[in-house]
């Protein structure tokens, strides 16, 4: 994990307009969009790795950082309990092209509450298997 390159994930700013950008425009656009569950992944680990710089001291000082509510970014760091294997999975889905992904942030959450890594694993497993992605 530690020879992947690192990823870069932008969250549009509250209040911030969206303008509308042609697939053609952006290299990105012509593959997909990553999963929303892979994006808020990599938000958990870098907020992470602020705490751990030292950027920020607590999950509040993130949510200041980041203007969101410490709630969201409670269930945002909670990501980070997942087992090793689960993330990297998620971190490398392949882009969606149009839709969403079947596997949302929600049920990705509910696997990271589990307290066993054993447990987590069969769950991710089962909850692929009924959306067909084995």
């Amino acid at each position: 994990m530690n020879n992947a390159a690192p990823l870069e994930v932008r969250f549009p700013l509250h209040g911030a307009r969206r303008t509308a950008v042609d697939a053609h425009d952006s290299p990105a656009g012509a593959c997909g969009r990553l999963p929303r569950v892979t994006q808020v992944l990599a938000l958990a680990i870098q907020f992470e790795d602020m705490i751990r710089q030292g950027q920020a001291t607590d999950y509040a000082g993130i949510a200041r950082l980041g203007s969101l509510c410490r709630e969201r970014v409670s269930q945002i760091m909670r990501l980070n309990y997942l087992a090793p294997e689960i993330q990297v999975e998620l971190l490398y889905l392949p882009p969606t092209i149009t839709g969403r992904y079947p596997i949302s942030e929600v049920a990705v959450r509910r696997i990271a509450n589990l307290l066993s890594w054993d447990q987590q694993r069969k769950t991710w497993l089962e909850l692929k298997a009924s959306h067909r992605l084995t």
